[in-house]
């Protein structure tokens, strides 16, 4: 089923990413919604971050304050028959090919007030795969305004080089350094917004990344990754997930294919992983 327009799909092609609008309904959004309003409630009773919520250092019981609610398909339901059923298959697909995997999930808040930056980054380093038909797909849950800190992505950036995210002492800090950043063109940033259902997509090789948020409000952005059905995850860091690797659209498939261009690889995570927000904090 095709679901993007032509000129969608070409602008995902030569940018990088795209945006939709209109392909969410409110049943799903309100879904979303009242499933993520119980997360956040549950939230109250937790002091420190942990395998379900990464918090922000002010976090309390009358105030919470989430960074991430992790691997939100492994956690409800609703979540999983959104990412795999959802307008978010269709557009996978649009843009994949007919056999997708479903890599992961996560669900960004940039709470109100100051919510915390995310440094400008690209994906495919944290979990490098054989070639780079990976992406993103996400889906703001309310209204976004530029006080609310959009993820901003830099066009063509898929198509240039892939950036070094670990620092002169070979620690992993999960951003681009900043003698690189002038490579980078910000302010070629294109921040995307819009009303509540508005859909980002990004590829795996796109440089993106947000600003605190500066209004009162949190930015709720749910996230979920896809591969190509030939992309094969070179490292095992969402192995453990619920739906790591399922196939949601046609055929699992025997073959790798690789692409000839390098990707660097993240540190062991054998141990445990944290989060892109406690990586680029040093936390």
């Amino acid at each position: 089923m095709t679901i993007l327009t032509e000129a969608q799909k070409q602008q995902y092609q030569d940018a990088g990413y795209c945006m939709a609008e209109g392909l969410v309904s409110d049943a799903w959004l309100t879904e979303l919604t009242q499933v993520t309003d119980a997360f956040i409630e549950e939230s109250r009773s937790v002091s420190a971050a942990n395998k379900r919520f990464d918090l922000e250092s002010n976090h309390s019981p009358q105030m919470p304050r989430l960074r991430r609610l992790n691997a939100p398909v492994d956690l409800h339901e609703t979540y999983w028959r959104f990412a795999s059923t959802g307008p978010f298959a269709d557009i996978a697909e649009d843009l994949l090919g007919p056999n997708v995997k479903f890599h992961h999930s996560k669900l960004n808040f940039k709470w109100g007030g100051g919510g915390e930056a995310v440094k400008w980054h690209q994906d495919i380093q944290f979990w490098p795969h054989t070639n780079y038909d990976v992406l993103t797909i996400g889906v703001y849950l309310a209204d976004v305004t530029p006080e609310m800190a959009p993820m901003g992505i830099i066009p063509e950036s898929h198509n240039k080089a892939l950036f070094d995210l670990y620092d002169d002492s070979g620690t992993w800090t999960g951003h681009i350094r900043p003698e690189d950043l002038a490579k980078v063109e910000i302010d070629r940033a294109d921040y995307l917004m819009g009303p509540a259902g508005t859909i980002t997509v990004h590829n795996c090789r796109a440089v993106h990344g947000s600003p605190p948020n500066a209004s009162n409000d949190p930015r709720p952005l749910l996230l979920c990754a896809y591969s190509a059905g030939d992309a094969m995850p070179i490292t095992n860091l969402t192995a453990g997930g619920k739906y790591s690797e399922v196939m949601i659209r046609g055929e699992r498939q025997k073959w790798a294919r690789f692409d000839g261009r390098p990707v660097l690889m993240p540190p062991d995570w054998g141990g445990g992983y944290k989060s892109i927000f406690q990586y680029q904090q040093g936390e």
